[in-house]
């Protein structure tokens, strides 16, 4: 990407994302201020920021292949960092594919494990080799731009999260499982953190201690 304009509608892009189930996380939040304001557009407040439609982020992004296709590695990202693809996720985001111009077989076997509470009450699992294809998606992403680089460093976490309990009045009211066990492309996750590292260390000659 090379223009602010660009970056500034993958970044509305994320947030509609984000926006798409109806919760707005804290988390999610400071995510994209971050980013925006310490990576990004450090010039552009994150209330400045609006949800973007399709149409325009296409003609945004302009036709380059590589940024369409990266911008929905992101975007997907954004929607499984809690663990689970929801319904209200992936329309948007085969919203985007479509005004995009792509069809893509990852997406699709990605739809396979959408989050249906009711399987979930039953203990019904999906079978690991439907996530192939999207793995071998995300893996497939290369990262050459300074700024989606620093982007990835901040979005995915160093280390698996630690599991922890929620409790209310000195109750346990909900367990949380590590992220590494609740997202199952958390490996492909952080093995684009580790190519985006390499990359601003080895061919921008940056320091990525700040990340580490």
């Amino acid at each position: 990407m090379n223009s602010d304009r660009q970056i500034s509608a993958w970044l509305r892009g994320l947030l509609t994302v984000a926006y798409a189930d109806g919760h707005f996380d804290p988390e999610e939040q400071e995510l994209i201020a971050s980013l925006t304001q310490d990576e990004l557009i450090p010039h552009t407040d994150l209330g400045e920021l609006e949800t973007i439609t399709p149409q325009e982020l296409a003609e945004t992004l302009g036709d380059s292949l590589s940024i369409k296709e990266d911008f929905l590695r992101t975007a997907v990202m954004m929607a499984i960092s809690n663990g689970v693809y929801s319904q209200s996720e992936a329309d948007i985001i085969h919203e985007f594919q479509t005004a995009l111009g792509l069809d893509l077989e990852a997406l699709k076997s990605l739809e396979a494990t959408l989050w249906h509470p009711e399987e979930e009450k039953t203990g019904k699992a999906k079978h690991p080799d439907v996530l192939k294809p999207v793995k071998n998606w995300l893996d497939g992403m290369d990262v050459k731009d300074a700024r989606v680089a620093r982007f990835l460093c901040k979005m995915i976490p160093s280390q698996c999260p630690f599991e922890r309990d929620i409790t209310l009045f000195g109750k346990k009211i909900v367990h949380i499982p590590p992220m590494c066990e609740l997202n199952p492309l958390y490996e492909q996750m952080v093995g684009l953190r580790f190519r985006s590292l390499s990359y601003l260390a080895d061919d921008c000659k940056e320091d990525v201690t700040p990340y580490i």
